[in-house]
């Protein structure tokens, strides 16, 4: 039986690309379960963004990679005519508003998570009971404290309570949170400026202009940007938050099939300008 290798690569991506759709119902999920409780009266619209800046951040960033695939791979030249060519850009600006709009939400996230306050007279958890507190075990993960589970959360004998919540963390645990969340908000600026300079690439790409010194360039930035959405991931997968770490894993290798796709893009150009030249002698 021959494999053809073209078609198993297609189908890798692909598959690639139909995890990162479903990772937009898992953070979802684990964001809704959060905002039951840091949004207890209920989520006004303007609190959307904070609530779930990364269900609306990945499900933008889908669509986006979508709009990518089609004009690096998918789509031949002949077929970009003014109105594809309106319709792709208008819709990746759409994109772009949601991304920045949850690049917002992240900051407000991360600013949320510094407005604590000490918990006064309370120095050990499981004091709490009387009431339905909660116990903060990562960013956004929350579980209620019970007999049965407040003796092993902590052995701290201070503890902070989040703005408006009942929900509480120790010293460390609060540590934990605020770096994650400034982990958060580096891994979403760095995806921007990746996204700005595939842009750049994809309109010089269109001019025949990605050679030499722009090309240099590109790959000694998109090395450094890389290098650290890369390091963001394996500090998801140290602490532990899974669906982060499997997230920025998936995403790293979405767009190094965008990178592909513009190499190849490259190749398919040199090569007609090479036949063009031949027959012209």
């Amino acid at each position: 039986m021959t494999i053809n290798r073209s078609r198993l690569f297609q189908a890798f991506k692909y598959t690639v690309y139909v995890l990162l759709v479903m990772n937009i119902y898992w953070f979802y999920a684990e964001e809704s379960s959060a905002a039951a409780l840091q949004f207890a009266n209920g989520i006004d619209f303007t609190d959307l963004i904070e609530a779930y800046s990364a269900t609306i951040d990945t499900a933008a960033w889908v669509v986006l990679l979508l709009m990518f695939e089609l004009e690096t791979y998918v789509l031949d030249d002949e077929q970009f005519t003014k109105g594809v060519t309106r319709n792709l850009h208008g819709l990746r600006v759409l994109c772009y508003a949601f991304i920045v709009y949850a690049f917002y939400g992240y900051i407000a996230n991360l600013t949320f998570h510094y407005e604590t306050t000490m918990l006064p007279g309370v120095t050990d958890v499981c004091a709490l009971l009387a009431d339905r507190w909660s116990w903060a075990v990562t960013l956004d993960e929350y579980v209620e404290l019970t007999a049965a589970n407040c003796a092993a959360v902590s052995d701290a004998s201070v503890f902070y309570r989040f703005r408006d919540m009942m929900a509480v963390v120790d010293a460390e645990g609060l540590t934990n949170i605020r770096y994650l969340a400034w982990v958060d908000v580096i891994n979403a600026g760095v995806w921007l400026l990746v996204v700005m300079l595939l842009e750049t690439d994809v309109r010089l790409q269109e001019k025949d202009r990605f050679e030499g010194l722009a090309l240099r360039l590109s790959t000694i930035a998109k090395f450094v940007l890389y290098s650290l959405l890369l390091l963001a991931a394996i500090y998801w997968g140290l602490k532990g938050d899974f669906v982060d770490f499997w997230d920025a894993f998936l995403w790293l290798v979405a767009f190094v099939f965008i990178e592909l796709n513009v190499f190849e893009w490259r190749q398919e150009e040199h090569q007609a300008l090479e036949a063009e030249a031949i027959a012209e002698k």
